[in-house]
């Protein structure tokens, strides 16, 4: 932390996830938020490594220049950058502020963690995609969820009368980030459960399943289940099930409320070496720790219909969207958080990129089809 800058005293939770309290508060999310430990392997990581030629990687910045990749990483707000290749970590770049060995939130990127949860539960007759969410959160009756299937859930296809307004101070998104405790509380409005405030979302009007529409609320909902499928809590089960088997270096974190709930679609931290892991298990097809036939459903992608007329069709044309990950329609897989987190997946070259970042905008469309077009001239480079 620069402390010429700011003092720890002065980040809260009324503005960690801003610049430039973020580019320290988004590695030590658990002294904000109550946080639940996702135990890892614990082994210890070897040096860091150079960008090598990576560095000479052309891409267009904000204002149409041209720029080498480490300048676009520094002026984009970027914290670390992770390249794998075949398996192999073969160049990595970090801010000056960032520290490699600590967990960095990976946002929505949690939302693709919970799917594969979802997806190994599946695989031991544990829960059924076809299943209704009711099976397993009984409490969810009367509301959005109560006619609704787990497929629609993991889909972004449910009827849901809630806007997610990252920035707004007085909706129903206000109410849902005090709920998790990412915000201050406010006497005047007691907060409830995260699990009280999702089960209490109403229906919209259209039905389920034909409109993409991206409510966060939604993975909160899955891992609820996965908790409920798996009989254990969502921290534990991605510990044994995941992290320790795939040899997880460094352990993780998940935000949780007051009554341990997980925050599952945006509250997971992890190094950038370990998320790159985890996108190389799905590269591989699951390595014997999630089951092939789901991660070959995730590369098939899902409705390609509904993803185009869905709210976020323009940004990945010709894309479709499954199971809490994006395929992109170009033959690579990602998941994809708030402030500029990114996973990206490409079997073709066997690259995965790992990019975290603390954009000043939770969402920003132009850097992000710049940021697209950075992963996709690394995911063709070669060195």
């Amino acid at each position: 932390m620069h402390s010429e800058t700011f003092e720890r005293a002065a980040i809260d939770l009324s503005n960690w996830r801003d610049l430039p309290w973020s580019r320290w508060s988004f590695q030590n999310v658990s002294e904000f938020v109550p946080s639940a430990l996702i135990a890892s392997a614990r082994r210890k990581e070897t040096p860091t490594r150079a960008l090598g030629s990576f560095a000479e990687i052309a891409v267009e910045g904000e204002t149409g220049e041209t720029l080498p990749l480490p300048r676009f990483l520094e002026e984009s707000h970027s914290n670390a950058l992770v390249v794998m290749r075949g398996g192999d970590i073969i160049a990595e770049w970090y801010a000056d502020h960032c520290d490699p060995a600590r967990p960095h939130i990976i946002f929505s990127i949690s939302k693709s963690v919970t799917g594969l949860l979802a997806g190994i539960l599946e695989s031991r007759g544990m829960l059924s995609f076809s299943d209704p969410v009711v099976t397993y959160i009984p409490d969810a009756e009367g509301s959005a969820y109560g006619d609704l299937s787990l497929q629609d859930l993991f889909n972004m296809t449910v009827a849901v009368d809630f806007e997610e307004l990252y920035l707004d101070q007085t909706s129903d998104y206000d109410r849902y980030r005090r709920a998790m405790l990412w915000k201050p509380e406010r006497p005047d409005d007691p907060t409830p459960t995260l699990r009280e405030l999702v089960c209490s979302l109403p229906r919209a009007k259209h039905p389920h399943g034909g409109h993409h529409a991206y409510r966060s609320p939604n993975a909160d909902m899955a891992g609820l289940v996965v908790e409920a499928a798996a009989g254990e809590r969502y921290a534990d089960f991605l510990s044994k099930e995941i992290w320790k088997p795939m040899g997880a270096f460094t352990d993780a974190f998940i935000t949780v409320d007051r009554a341990g709930n997980p925050r599952s679609s945006g509250g997971i931290s992890m190094t950038a070496r370990d998320l790159a892991r985890l996108g190389e298990l799905v590269r591989i097809g699951g390595g014997a720790i999630i089951p092939a036939s789901f991660i070959e459903q995730l590369w098939a992608g899902g409705d390609r219909g509904v993803w185009a007329s869905g709210e976020q069709g323009l940004l990945f044309p010709g894309g479709s969207y499954r199971n809490y990950w994006y395929e992109t329609g170009t033959g690579a897989l990602a998941g994809l958080g708030i402030h500029g987190q990114s996973l990206w997946i490409d079997r073709q070259s066997e690259t995965v990129i790992v990019r975290q970042s603390s954009e000043p905008a939770p969402v920003n469309d132009d850097l992000d089809q710049l940021v697209i077009a950075m992963l996709k001239a690394i995911s063709a480079h070669i060195p």
